[in-house]
C-alpha cells in the first residue's frame, strides 16, 4: 500500500493506492488540476505524479532484487543462524537526506 498526501491551504489531499493502481493514481491527479473549485495545481499535480512514478520504479527495482536473490540461494552453512538477530528489512521510500560533507 502507497501513501501519497499534499496540505494545501485548508485541503488535504491524500492518495492511498497499491502498485497495481498507479495509472489510476495518475489519472486522478490530472483530474483534480484540471478542477476549478480545488487549489490542485498543475504543479502539485506533476510533483506528486513524478514520487509515483519514482515509489513504482523502485517496487519494481526491488522486486527484481529479491527474485534474483530468491532464484540463486545461498549455500547452506555449518552453523545455524542465532534467532536473537533481526533480519535487516528495507522500507520503500524512506531516505536519509544529510546535510554537508561526510568525514
Amino acid at each position: 500500500m502507497n501513501v501519497l498526501a499534499l496540505v494545501k491551504n485548508s485541503e488535504r489531499y491524500v492518495f492511498l493506492y497499491d502498485d497495481d493502481s498507479t495509472e489510476a493514481v495518475l489519472q486522478k491527479l490530472g483530474q483534480y488540476a484540471a478542477d476549478k473549485d480545488l487549489s490542485f495545481s498543475w504543479y502539485d499535480a506533476a510533483v506528486l505524479s513524478q514520487k509515483v512514478r519514482r515509489l513504482k520504479e523502485e517496487a519494481v527495482t526491488e522486486k527484481s532484487a529479491v527474485s534474483s536473490t530468491s532464484s540463486h540461494p545461498a549455500p547452506a552453512a555449518s552453523h545455524p543462524a542465532p534467532e536473537s538477530v533481526p533480519e535487516s528489512v528495507p522500507l520503500p521510500g524512506l531516505r536519509f537526506r544529510g546535510i554537508g560533507r561526510m568525514p
